[in-house]
C-alpha cells in the first residue's frame, strides 16, 4: 500500500503541487524591472519546500517585486549583468524603503 512509505514524491521525481521553479518570464520580469527602476538592489531568499530560490528586487523608492531565479548562481549572473549589487535577506534583512513602501501602497498586498 505505501501509506506510511518513507521515500517521498519528490525523491523520485514526481512533482508535488507545491513544486514551482523559474520561468523565462520570472527573468525577464526582474530585468524589465531593472530596465525601468533606478537604483535597484536584489535581496536573496533561499530556497523552501514550496518554492525555488526567489530575488527581491527593490527599486531605490522602495517598489518590489518577487520573482523566481532557479538558483542562487542564476540571481547571481543577473545582478552582475546588469551591476546591480545581490544581498542574502536571511543575513540584511530587507531595506526600511521596502517598508514604507508597503505602507504607502497597502492595496499591494492583497496580491
Amino acid at each position: 500500500m505505501g501509506l506510511f512509505n518513507r521515500r517521498s514524491r519528490a525523491a523520485d521525481g514526481t512533482p508535488t503541487k507545491l513544486d514551482r521553479e523559474a520561468t523565462r518570464d520570472d527573468l525577464a520580469a526582474l530585468e524589465a524591472f531593472i530596465a525601468s527602476r533606478r537604483g535597484v538592489e536584489f535581496y536573496l531568499e533561499p530556497e523552501t519546500t514550496a518554492t525555488d530560490t526567489t530575488v527581491v528586487a527593490i527599486a531605490d523608492d522602495g517598489e518590489w517585486i518577487r520573482r523566481r531565479t532557479g538558483s542562487p548562481r542564476a540571481a547571481a549572473a543577473i545582478a552582475r549583468r546588469h551591476a546591480v549589487p545581490l544581498y542574502e535577506a536571511a543575513r540584511t534583512g530587507y531595506p526600511d524603503r521596502m517598508r514604507a513602501w508597503n505602507r504607502a501602497h497597502p492595496e499591494r498586498r492583497a496580491r
